[in-house]
């Protein structure tokens, strides 16, 4: 069931991602292509490569739903709804939770600023994209099936760090992701995935 899943879900870069599943639900689109029309599109912070407007329009439709905090919230237009980290929205087919993303050894995504990651319920499995965060103490009580973890560093947690996470939330998948656009190479990610072999199974997807 979760490598069915799996294959419904794109990486677009960086911290993008596309799910094809129902509905077509965007993460921080950045630097993309035309694609095709979000039903959703979470935005997880205001820095310029998670939240770009620009990008957003290329897939914003008249019906699409933007879910975002309140600093991005400013930069972007439609239907826009403001959520907080512990904030859940129920969309029928789609049900989004919003999680905490923060440093905790660096000072660029304060906890204070309430910026998020996501988890997102649809078909029956929960996807957790982890935003710009390091290892949190929240990421221990989730219970998702797929984790979509950053593992560049200087900004976010470093692959080492990744492992660490990966290994505290226990998905039946992890995807590395924020690498390879500003910081970060590929071989963090491959560092991430030999690191979790025989713990945890690993996805390395290939930028679409």
């Amino acid at each position: 069931m979760i490598k069915a899943f799996a294959a419904k879900i794109a990486w677009l870069g960086h911290a993008g991602f596309r799910i094809d599943a129902g509905k077509t639900v965007y993460f921080d689109p950045y630097q993309i292509e035309e694609g095709p029309v979000a039903d959703l599109i979470l935005i997880t912070h205001e820095h310029f490569d998670h939240c770009s407007p620009e990008d957003v329009a290329k897939i914003r439709g008249p019906e699409t739903i933007i879910i975002t905090e309140k600093d991005s919230a400013t930069k972007l237009t439609g239907d826009v709804r403001v959520v907080k980290p512990g904030d859940a929205v129920d969309l029928g087919e789609v049900k989004i939770e919003a999680t905490s993303a923060y440093n905790t050894d660096k000072d660029f995504h304060p906890r204070k600023n309430g910026w998020l990651g996501f988890i997102v319920e649809t078909e029956g499995v929960r996807v957790y994209h982890a935003g710009d965060a390091d290892f949190t103490p929240e990421m221990k009580d989730l219970e998702v099936d797929i984790a979509l973890l950053p593992v560049s560093g200087t900004y976010v947690m470093t692959a080492d760090q990744a492992v660490k996470a990966a290994l505290a939330i226990n998905p039946k998948l992890a995807i590395p992701m924020h690498y390879g656009t500003i910081v970060g190479e590929e071989q963090d990610a491959l560092n991430f995935k030999k690191a979790l072999e025989g713990k945890v199974e690993v996805s390395i997807l290939e930028k679409e």
